[in-house]
């Protein structure tokens, strides 16, 4: 293999082709010696660095489910329960819009000016959301809060692999995964505390302090340069295919987070909607593609397209995020309406899913670090991924209790795994100078691919019980009204009429219930399809990509880096 001449498929090939045509300027990548932004900072100062950035990450992270334990104090003090379900989806909507839009810009004006921007407006937001004397005003201070959050998460990732040598990557990547999921984990248990103790104001007032030390320390120690050119910094921005991008993300997350919930499905506004999303998708796309219209593009369509790893990964991190989100909001719907367990003991048994995450994101970049691979460690996980996706789909009404625990580890472990791995590999196959556009990329399909995991399984969930549900009593007098409630309602099964059997909707919802869990281990297995697709790179140990040796992991050529996979 190692002898193999340049009729193997380069990195640029269509991701399904067949032919032996190859392109040599994709193998500059592995090959060539490139020039990093920043020199590689001692292990003190990038402790520094990370932290200051990492203050950031963990607030960011823990305000996407601070509101989960406060909606009810919000929407008493408001009366307005139907206007607060944004309080959760206007953050992770403008979080999911504005994301994309980070690598691009902080290339232009660099990223200390984006982790600043990005922590000016998440504590204006969430100051907003403490301050707030009306329902309207606390989601306008989530939106602008999410803005700001959704940078700090992703300009994070760009420092970080600006200042880390890709043999390394997986390492901090992991910390940061640890940090966020922290994060993540604290939200609901912080905003309980809070609520029961102070006041669901306290929540998002107590934040902001931290987010100034973070803006502080941001300024003082974030330091790298930005990718020189010519242009005034003005006129490098892509304003058309922001503006297309933004619009098409919003309309995507408003109509699926609508659809079902507060309009049905065929309402014309939903319909109009995603239909607008699909039209602004495609515009954003053709504009992309035009070297002409865009000299600078805000996503490199054509690049992603083209290059085999990045394509996979990003369908990768698409269909696993659908799978776990809907996993993540579904097990617990299993352990509450079948197992009739309380919401204290079906989060309990979510955790090891959050531990999993972390673990195996730090797990899989230690390995990465030593051994200068990942192409058959991403393979492994993903079995991992789907064996815990396959046993979560045999949970019963008579599973165990210990299984519950149990079972839900693999998920967590296969999907921090996969985030870390597929990272390193698109970074490690586009030049350095794309590595922040390509990352912001790889954080739009995961935004999008949790809305949409969400959707598809409450679709099926949805349909398959009320199925269940009128083929035993459909026929009865006043059982669509009983439908209706069950659908809707966790408590409904206790005041079922006294001709319906508590057993049999028990098994409705456990029909309904698998079937989401078999569409989850679905898209579990299509995201493993996508990984196989990756590529082996070469995992070099320092910023500039230079090969240390004549052998080993840094001195092979590039034939056996293509050959790998």
């Amino acid at each position: 293999m190692a002898g193999e001449t340049q009729d193997q498929p380069s990195e640029r090939s269509p991701l399904l082709a067949n032919g032996h045509a190859a392109e040599q300027q994709a193998r500059n990548v592995d090959g060539a010696n490139e020039t990093a932004l920043a020199d590689t900072p001692s292990t003190s100062r990038l402790i520094l660095i990370l932290g200051a950035c990492f203050v950031g990450v963990f607030f960011a992270a823990l305000d996407t489910t601070v509101v989960a334990t406060l909606t009810a104090p919000i929407s008493s003090e408001f009366e307005s329960l139907s206007l607060l379900s944004w309080l959760a989806s206007g953050y992770l909507i403008a979080n999911a819009a504005c994301q994309p839009l980070s690598g691009k810009l902080t290339d232009i004006f660099s990223r200390r000016t984006g982790l600043i921007f990005s922590n000016v407006f998440f504590a204006v937001g969430t100051l907003i959301c403490g301050l707030a004397q009306s329902a309207e005003v606390v989601i306008a201070g989530r939106v602008i809060a999410g803005i700001g959050g959704g940078g700090l998460t992703c300009i994070s990732t760009f420092v970080t692999s600006d200042l880390v040598p890709l043999r390394q990557r997986g390492v901090w990547q992991g910390v940061g995964n640890l940090v966020f999921g922290l994060g993540m984990g604290s939200g609901g248990v912080f905003g309980g505390f809070c609520a029961d103790k102070l006041s669901w104001r306290w929540a998002f007032l107590i934040q902001v302090p931290f987010i100034v030390v973070s803006t502080i320390l941001v300024w003082f120690l974030v330091d790298i340069p930005v990718n020189p050119s010519n242009k005034p910094a003005l006129r490098r921005i892509d304003f058309l295919g922001a503006t297309t991008l933004v619009l098409s993300l919003v309309l995507l997350l408003i109509g699926l987070n609508t659809g079902g919930n507060q309009l049905p499905w065929s309402d014309a506004r939903i319909i109009a909607s995603l239909v607008l999303a699909a039209l602004t998708l495609a515009a954003f796309l053709y504009i992309e593609s035009s070297p002409k219209l865009v000299p600078e593009p805000i996503i490199p369509v054509s690049l992603i397209i083209r290059t085999r790893t990045v394509l996979a990964a990003c369908l990768c991190n698409w269909f696993a995020t659908m799978a776990t989100f809907l996993f993540l909001y579904y097990i617990p719907l299993y352990l509450e309406n079948a197992l009739s367990m309380s919401p204290t003991s079906a989060g309990l048994r979510v955790i090891p899913i959050a531990i999993g995450t972390s673990a195996g994101s730090l797990g899989s970049g230690f390995i990465m670090r030593l051994t200068g691979r990942y192409y058959w460690l991403m393979l492994g996980n993903m079995l991992v991924y789907i064996t815990g996706a396959a046993l979560v789909s045999t949970l019963q009404l008579e599973t165990p209790r210990w299984a519950t625990f149990v079972y839900v580890s693999p998920l967590g472990w296969g999907y921090g795994s996969m985030l870390t791995i597929t990272l390193v590999g698109m970074i490690s196959a586009v030049e350095h100078k794309h590595q922040a556009v390509i990352t912001a990329a790889s954080y739009a399909f995961r935004s999008t691919g949790s809305t949409i995991g969400i959707t598809i399984a409450s679709a099926v969930y949805q349909n398959v019980l009320t199925k269940e549900l009128r083929q035993r009593y459909g026929g009865q007098k006043g059982s669509e009204e009983v439908i209706r409630r069950i659908r809707n309602s966790l408590d409904a099964i206790n005041h079922i009429p006294d001709n319906w059997r508590r057993s049999d909707v028990l098994d409705a919802y456990m029909e309904a219930l698998r079937s989401a869990f078999l569409v989850g281990l679905g898209l579990a297995v299509l995201a493993a399809l996508m990984g196989l697709l990756m590529k082996e790179h070469k995992l070099h140990a320092n910023l500039a990509r230079k090969s240390s040796n004549a052998g080993g992991v840094d001195g092979e050529s590039d034939g056996q880096e293509e050959n790998a996979a």
